[in-house]
């Protein structure tokens, strides 16, 4: 037995402000309404204003997908980690 003070990991590491922002882009890519409020370019004949969100649909899943697939791997390191320490 030591007396040294356990190690933890760092709450905040660039993987864990990756997946922030994998979730964060979403609600300011729709909340900024004045970015998209407008008819022009026209995609098969869809204003732009609504094929806009539609592509934030799809563009929304990959990154909610990219995120959970970063928070799993995250979450087994610090598990690996903190098993790795014990032993």
């Amino acid at each position: 037995m030591s007396d040294a003070p356990e190690v933890k990991p760092p709450v905040v590491t660039p993987v864990r402000v990756v997946i922030a922002l994998c979730l964060l882009a979403p609600f300011v890519a729709m909340l900024w309404v004045g970015s998209y409020a407008k008819t022009d370019p026209t995609l098969i004949g869809i204003p732009f204003f609504y094929w806009y969100q539609m592509a934030w649909v799809l563009i929304s899943t990959a990154l909610t997908a990219t995120a959970y697939k970063l928070w799993q791997r995250d979450q087994r390191a610090r598990a690996e980690s903190k098993g790795g320490a014990q032993a």
